[in-house]
């Protein structure tokens, strides 16, 4: 049976030094999983729960991009993240098997229009508007894990035209990523190609036209994203 159009293909990654790249299935997020962002947005973190929302593949964009201003924003955000790329299938999988799952990591930015996200917020709405739009997926090349190495006091940095914004290590996160892996393992059937932004440090703050934003994981491929003039 014939379809009546032709969808844009699957978003996919580069993986560092190969020619295969990462298919993207889904993108899942996590909020407030560092104490001082969570802490500037005006709560307090504690690790009695982590929660989630989700991007749509369609939002990934990559990194060395110049994008327009976001429609419909008037406070878009940078926010750096790690991103967990996952490998292999995981269900109801134990904390101290999860990072058997994990393919390789990324640095990401999880583009945030701030102003619709809080207006969601404040009336108990859902943040898909505030979320999940064109482009709010950034994502550098996977590194492999062998690559990386075990997960430390990685320092995580973004620079905006320059000036450092974001400084903080891995282990400041509130759930590490064996907690997110087999926490969310619960409530989804995790498959090759989920991705998993693992929440932001605190200093995150508003873009503008003419930024260049530059986010740096130590033993990651950097990111890197320049902000075009609104469509």
């Amino acid at each position: 049976m014939s379809t009546l159009f032709d969808l844009p293909p699957r978003p996919a990654v580069p993986i560092l030094g190969e020619a295969a790249t990462f298919p993207v299935n889904r993108i899942f997020c996590v909020g407030r999983n560092y104490a001082a962002h969570a802490a500037e947005m005006g709560f307090a973190a504690t690790k009695d729960a982590s929660f989630y929302f989700t991007k749509t593949p369609s939002a990934i964009c990559h990194s060395g991009t110049t994008i327009a201003y976001p429609l419909g924003t008037a406070n878009c955000h940078y926010e750096m993240e790690l991103v967990v790329a996952i490998g292999a299938p995981a269900f109801r999988i134990a904390e101290a098997d999860a990072l058997s799952v994990v393919l390789g990591y990324a640095c990401g930015l999880d583009m945030t229009r701030r102003d619709l996200q809080n207006a969601a917020r404040d009336q108990g709405r859902p943040w898909d508007l505030g979320k999940d739009f064109e482009q709010a997926a950034v994502i550098a090349p996977i590194t492999r894990v062998e690559a990386f190495g075990a997960m430390e006091a990685q320092r995580i940095q973004l620079s905006q035209n320059s000036a450092v914004k974001q400084d903080a290590v891995l282990s400041d996160m509130i759930f590490n990523v064996a907690d997110l892996i087999a926490d969310l393992s619960k409530f989804y059937h995790l498959a090759p190609g989920d991705l998993l932004y693992t929440g932001t440090p605190a200093g995150v703050g508003p873009i503008a036209v003419g930024d260049r934003l530059v986010g740096t994981i130590e033993g990651l491929t950097p990111i890197e994203l320049a902000i075009g003039p609104a469509e």
